[in-house]
């Protein structure tokens, strides 16, 4: 966990100056690559899924070290050939988990929210799962095991291989020449992002484009066919916690109301956004069937609302970066309440972003949850020691956070009263 928190240290700073380069470069070619909510919702997701793994709550069901400790059929000394041997195995396993994500309907429910931004830019990369709560796919790493690859070799080549799947996630470079037979480039991702009929579940490959070719999903990027991005069945919300959950509710919804005893147990396994017949004519949902039409999800946002949502991003990055420089000064139970709080943070601002009329019961129970840290810990987490007052700026934060939902709740309520009360008249 420490370990991973510093590379992370690194990797934040990192993630952040390549989307503003991207955002001005984008400014000098005419290219509007972000919007606000969504590059807002895109971060905070990845805040929740930094969350989920620095506190280590997915529960790993085979470890690697098992598999490696029972299957190893050789002895294999460390050398860089191993490292590119387990880049490579690495890169073979991730096409696979890929592609079962996509084309099983329980598994979808892991992997939506990469693909529910309806952009695609850096910061859509940063979609990341929290519902991923059980490691299932490690016996894709058997053939490493049976070769004997160490797991020390695994755990330095991972992250690795997870950020060199970052840059590609952009509209700013177009085909890149021989590359494009080699590896994973932007247009290919592109592909693999779009909801357009000839691209759906193509370029499943994270590093190496020549997975797809040799298993028949890859798909060339078309002039005549520009990319549409998001999910056949739209998401709707900014909020990352319900995009986590949508599909798995759907299924769930589905298997209940389903007369059907085969349909109940089936559908988790059939293929992604299989339904019984009888559930589908009873309750139908909303499906893009043209992408060329559809209209991108938005929220009503003043300059100020704007403003005030960064802020709240910003503050929840700088209170997470602050986590993951004191978490090897706390026990593992009280970076659990830390992390609850972020989590419960983010919930509450999206849903704002939303214009939902939860947001203000949201908002009251992060004041609450940081009243009690304050008041638990003797302070934020020992802030006070780097920064002066630093416990008293967080009190204020809580305060005027707040103050700002609860205006914009009340606010939209009384517009929604007026709007009925014009329609009664």
């Amino acid at each position: 966990m420490e370990l991973y928190a510093q590379a992370l240290m690194y990797a934040i700073p990192l993630f952040s100056a390549l989307i503003f380069i991207e955002f001005f470069i984008g400014l000098s070619m005419g290219k509007k690559t972000i919007r606000s909510m969504d590059t807002i919702s895109s971060l905070s997701s990845g805040l929740t899924n930094t969350l989920k793994d620095v506190l280590g709550l997915t529960v790993i069901i085979i470890s690697y070290d098992f598999l490696v400790g029972h299957l190893a059929l050789f002895d294999i000394k460390t050398t860089w050939l191993l490292y590119v041997l387990a880049f490579i195995g690495k890169d073979f396993a991730g096409y696979w988990t890929h592609r079962f994500e996509h084309v099983i309907n329980i598994f979808w429910n892991r992997h939506i929210i990469h693909h529910s931004s309806e952009e695609f830019n850096l910061p859509c990369a940063l979609r990341q799962t929290v519902s991923t709560f059980f490691a299932l796919f490690t016996f894709l790493y058997i053939p490493m095991a049976i070769i004997g690859i160490p797991t020390q070799v695994i755990a330095i080549v991972a992250p690795i291989h997870l950020f060199a799947q970052f840059w590609y996630h952009t509209t700013l470079i177009n085909k890149m020449g021989i590359l494009e037979y080699i590896i994973v480039t932007p247009s290919h991702h592109r592909v693999h992002h779009a909801i357009n009929d000839i691209y759906l579940d193509k370029n499943f490959a994270q590093i190496f484009i020549i997975w797809d070719k040799l298993f028949g999903t890859f798909q060339e990027e078309l002039e005549e066919e520009p990319p549409v991005y998001g999910v056949k069945k739209p998401v709707r919300t900014w909020n990352p916690f319900l995009i986590n959950f949508q599909h798995m509710w759907l299924i769930a919804q589905d298997a209940l109301r389903t007369k059907n005893i085969w349909d109940k147990i089936r559908i988790w396994f059939m293929p992604t956004g299989w339904r019984p017949k009888d559930v589908q004519e009873k309750y139908p949902i909303e499906i893009v069937t043209d992408p060329h039409s559809m209209e991108k999800y938005d929220t009503p946002a003043t300059p100020f609302f704007t403003a005030w949502h960064w802020v709240q991003l910003l503050t929840a990055l700088a209170l997470l970066f602050y986590m993951l420089s004191v978490i090897v000064a706390f026990p593992f139970y009280d970076i659990l309440l830390y992390g609850l709080f972020l989590a419960v943070m983010v919930f509450s601002y999206t849903t704002l972003m939303d214009r939902s009329p939860y947001a203000g019961l949201t908002e009251l129970v992060k004041f609450g949850l940081g009243l009690y840290l304050i008041y638990y810990m003797g302070g934020w987490f020992g802030i006070d020691n780097m920064l002066p007052y630093g416990s008293f700026i967080i009190l204020g934060y809580l305060i005027l956070s707040l103050c700002i939902t609860l205006y914009y709740v009340f606010s939209d309520l009384k517009t929604e009263r007026e709007k009925k009360d014009l329609q009664l008249a």
